[in-house]
């Protein structure tokens, strides 16, 4: 126990003053009153976003820059806390890190499938890097390489070396006869999941209990909205849907995805896993306004799991990786404030979508 204490002591103080920085409901109440674009970025730059935005010339405040500037802190934020993290727990916080860093990947794979349709006055990587995760010293994928080989099979190859090399090598079969890039993204969407739940699963004690139950909720959002949306927009098979699905999880068990691909009543599963989401069915009647719904609801569990592990016993791993969450889920609101204000949305259109002004204190 005491070293348990010694190993968290500092990076929970950290973790909690950098927990305390981040918005709160009203703060997302107040950016959501902005009246456009550039009302929003002038309000951002009062809260811990504006030294990220500050670099940025007023002729380069567009949507996109803006974005990747917010995305900064959050890279900063996992740099922090893989840094600090008791070494026992670096392994599951760096996998963590490396969602970004997949669909920094995915990105890539496709913007190479899609170069002949953008600017031919634009210089490839130059449009690319600008939607990139700034990943910075952490990734292992050569993107710019990638990008300027031309081809996906001559990008992939470039992988090897890195933790993909396996994944996409034996998924480039597929992608060799059918020239799609599904198979790829499921490839490397799974792989991902199955290492951090291993490692989550490597801790012991209150580690482990934490870790599971923080990654499990995240993990159980993915995967049951995988089974979901394979079997209502793709039509996939039973044995298609179990192959491209997780057969473990914290909640979500691999009777429940087997349930769902042998047919059974989308809505009931749902309802049984979590009883607190209320009509479920209502959200399946009109899928592709619908599953979105579903999907905000699924976050808001994370949400709640996130700020539940910040009560009580505070040496263990489960209050840096809340704290990320939360992060991201921060930062995925803003990218939808940012989109709905570029776009002149009107608010009842996106509002509902935030998750930060759901969030219980």
């Amino acid at each position: 126990m005491a070293s348990g204490v010694s190993g968290y002591a500092a990076i929970s103080t950290r973790v909690r003053a950098m927990y305390s920085d981040l918005l709160t409901p009203q703060d997302m109440t107040r950016l959501s009153d902005s009246p456009d674009f550039p009302s929003l970025v002038s309000a951002l730059k009062s809260t811990p976003y504006g030294k990220y935005l500050s670099g940025l010339k007023d002729n380069e405040l567009t949507p996109r820059r803006v974005i990747l500037a917010i995305k900064n802190r959050l890279a900063d934020s996992f740099s922090s806390v893989v840094q600090q993290a008791p070494e026992q727990t670096r392994p599951l916080v760096k996998q963590l890190y490396r969602y970004f860093e997949i669909g920094n990947l995915k990105a890539v794979l496709r913007s190479i499938q899609t170069v002949s349709s953008w600017n031919p006055d634009v210089p490839t990587w130059d449009r690319v890097r600008d939607i990139l995760f700034p990943f910075g010293s952490f990734t292992s994928i050569p993107a710019q390489a990638m990008v300027e080989s031309g081809s996906v099979s001559s990008a992939v190859d470039l992988l090897k070396g890195t933790p993909y090399e396996s994944t996409m090598s034996f998924a480039m079969k597929r992608f060799s006869a059918e020239q799609n890039l599904f198979p790829l993204e499921v490839a490397l969407d799974l792989d991902y999941w199955r290492r951090l739940w291993a490692e989550a699963k490597k801790l012991s004690g209150k580690d482990r209990e934490m870790g599971v139950k923080i990654i499990g909720s995240l993990l159980d959002m993915n995967n049951l909205m995988w089974v979901i949306r394979y079997k209502i927009y793709h039509k996939l098979s039973e044995e298609e849907l179990i192959n491209y699905t997780l057969p473990f999880g914290y909640r979500v068990r691999d009777e429940d995805v087997r349930a769902i691909a042998a047919g059974s009543d989308i809505a009931t599963v749902v309802s049984r896993i979590y009883p607190g989401i209320a009509d479920v069915s209502s959200y399946l009647e009109n899928p592709h306004s619908g599953l979105p719904k579903l999907e905000h609801e699924l976050k808001r569990q994370v949400v709640k799991t996130c700020v539940a592990a910040f009560i009580g016993d505070p040496f263990h791993i489960g209050i840096p990786l809340a704290y990320l969450l939360l992060s991201d889920f921060e930062v995925q609101d803003l990218i939808v404030l940012i989109e709905a204000k570029s776009s002149n949305i009107v608010d009842e259109d996106y509002r509902p979508l935030l998750l930060k002004t759901n969030m219980i204190q």
